[in-house]
């Protein structure tokens, strides 16, 4: 059985949420290396992004409810206007304020991208369990589909956002980001077709709170499968390449900046790359059921391996050298390649586990899981950074994979919970 009416919805959802993707990547590239610019160490460039990781946890409780309550695009209008304000209200950043002053203002603006963020993904990721084939693998191969390709956008908005700075300036580049997304918002809210479900009035709150055990333990996984991403993809590995790569002149900032955007925009895309093969990749036609979900817990296991290899190369290095740096570039894609995986199996999973009356509130709660863990993640990451470098960010996202891979071994899908289609 499938359902062909809602492929022009799945359409247009993962249309709006791509081009969402593309300026989320570029602001975050934006404010990293614009503020890193202006002196911030790096316990304050990650305190500029704790907020957006708090308002998103925040925001999946509640966007839930909403969704289930007042229909599915109502959260995703919402997401996009929040963003084009949020860029909007950036571009008025004073850059001769106090430190403190911007640290908080920033930290505002970007609360506000949080939240869009958040009411934007949970909308599309719940669209596709609602308008995805319920034959075969339709399921997983939608789900990884939809966030495969929004993660190549984004990585392209990686560097965008990078290449905006160097050529026009921080201004510029965030009020023409604005711009376009305003218009791409005014086109989807004119033009979305039909398929996306209304609201339920009688949607209560505290069924935010999931009984499946399941969805409970993929949450936790969830929490350390990212937050073991985020201790070095957000501050840690751009400054330790900025601070290889810059010689401290105009020029030769400007090319770190492309070198720093680059490789985080190929990063992202290899990354989605993957996660978009995932079907194919773990055979998901053939699997059996159990192996799906067993796979959680061993490609989790598999993958903390590569950060505590490539820690233990850094620390024996000692001082960065040239041949140091290339060896963390090919260790952190190949750790890409691996983590698109497991957030693909993740993602279909969550899915799989819900049923349509509860999927954007089970939904809701596991990104809430996902940003919690990114918060922890963002923190660390400055920490971790400042206090022992790269070699300690590196260690401690091996460590926290090692526990999302145990807490995935407490999954009991069976075959009747978990349609593979």
């Amino acid at each position: 059985m499938s359902r062909p009416a809602g492929l022009s919805a799945y359409i247009a959802v993962t249309a709006a949420y791509w081009a969402f993707m593309l300026t989320d990547g570029a602001l975050r590239m934006l404010v990293l290396l614009h503020f890193h610019t202006l002196g911030f160490s790096p316990v304050q460039l990650a305190y500029l992004f704790v907020l957006y990781e708090i308002a998103g946890m925040i925001t999946n409780l509640s966007a839930g409810w909403i969704a289930a309550r007042f229909g599915l695009g109502s959260t995703l209008y919402a997401g996009l206007g929040l963003q084009v304000a949020a860029l909007v209200a950036l571009a008025f950043l004073d850059p001769g304020w106090a430190i403190g002053v911007s640290v908080a203002y920033v930290m505002a603006v970007q609360g506000v991208s949080g939240v869009a963020k958040d009411l934007a993904k949970m909308s599309s990721k719940s669209a596709v369990k609602l308008l995805a084939p319920t034959s075969s693998d339709g399921l997983f191969r939608w789900v990884a589909a939809l966030t495969g390709s929004k993660n190549a956008v984004k990585g392209l908005g990686f560097l965008l956002g990078a290449a905006a700075l160097g050529l026009v300036g921080f201004v510029p580049a965030v009020l023409g980001m604005a711009a376009v997304l305003a218009a791409i918002l005014g086109a989807v809210a004119w033009r979305m077709p039909p398929g996306l479900p209304a609201g339920r009035k009688d949607a209560r709150f505290r069924e935010v709170f999931s009984k499946n055990p399941d969805i409970n333990w993929l949450s936790a996984a969830r929490v350390f499968l990212f937050g073991a991403r985020d201790v070095w993809f957000v501050v840690g590995i751009p400054i330790y390449f900025y601070a290889v790569l810059s010689d401290g002149s105009e020029a030769g900032n400007r090319a770190a900046f492309f070198l720093i955007g680059g490789f985080m925009a190929i990063w992202i895309i290899l990354y989605g790359a993957v996660q978009a093969a995932a079907p194919r990749l773990l055979g998901s036609a053939r699997k059996d059921r159990a192996d799906l979900v067993a796979g959680a817990w061993r490609w989790a296991g598999g993958l903390a391996l590569v950060p505590a290899v490539l820690a233990v190369l850094v620390w024996g290095a000692g001082a960065p050298t040239p041949w140091l740096t290339g060896a963390l570039s090919v260790g952190l894609m190949v750790f890409g390649g691996l983590f698109a995986i497991n957030s693909a199996l993740h993602s279909y999973l969550i899915l799989a586990f819900t049923q349509d009356r509860r999927v954007t509130m089970d939904v809701g709660f596991y990104y809430m899981a996902n940003a919690a863990g990114r918060l922890m993640g963002t923190v660390l990451s400055g920490v971790t950074y400042q206090v022992g470098g790269v070699t300690l960010c590196l260690a401690t996202a091996a460590v926290m994979l090692t526990l999302s891979s145990l807490l995935a071994t407490r999954l009991r899908g069976t075959a009747d919970a978990l349609p593979v289609g």
